[in-house]
């Protein structure tokens, strides 16, 4: 018998965040994997359990559990129903395991920590299509999380926008 096979996906609810969901459902996930959604909050929130969690991150939130309009107010997140919709119907359809982790700072350094700490078998994230300037000045998380993961990683990148 195979193992189940963890598998992350970096979501900020953008739109890019959704389509490395998309993909990720369509693509990666196969029956009796596990889902850990990883939100990076940034430090800047001041949710509930942000102190308690901050170096280590929330505990794993099940699906049940994270639909839950306190949790979001716990972690400090926006309820997303398109997505919550998708992580439903993955879970039914494929019986796979879906649970969520929160953490608060740098996303490219935070999901590094995830990987690590998760024991992620691979990552899926977005990538926000940033030029070749606006790269070197802000960084690419998804760059930076594709040369330092220890475990493989796929970039989603998101639909161009359209032309004026």
């Amino acid at each position: 018998m195979v193992k189940a096979r963890s598998v992350g996906i970096g979501m900020d609810y953008s739109p890019t965040s959704k389509s490395a969901l998309s993909w990720a459902i369509n693509n990666l996930i196969e029956e009796g994997d596990q889902i850990v959604i990883v939100h990076v909050v940034s430090p800047k929130a001041e949710p509930t359990n942000k102190q308690l969690f901050q170096d280590t991150g929330s505990p794993l939130i099940p699906l049940a559990e994270f639909r839950e309009i306190n949790v979001y107010k716990h972690y400090g997140l926006n309820p997303d129903p398109e997505v919550l919709d998708m992580l439903d119907k993955v879970a039914r359809t494929k019986r796979v395991t879906v649970v969520a982790k929160v953490y608060w700072g740098d996303p490219r350094e935070k999901l590094i920590d995830a990987v690590e700490q998760l024991k992620l078998d691979s990552l899926v994230v977005g990538s926000r299509g940033l030029g070749v300037l606006k790269r070197v000045l802000l960084g690419s998380v998804s760059n930076y999380v594709v040369q330092n993961a220890p475990c493989p990683v796929t970039v989603v990148k998101g639909t161009p926008p359209p032309k004026a």
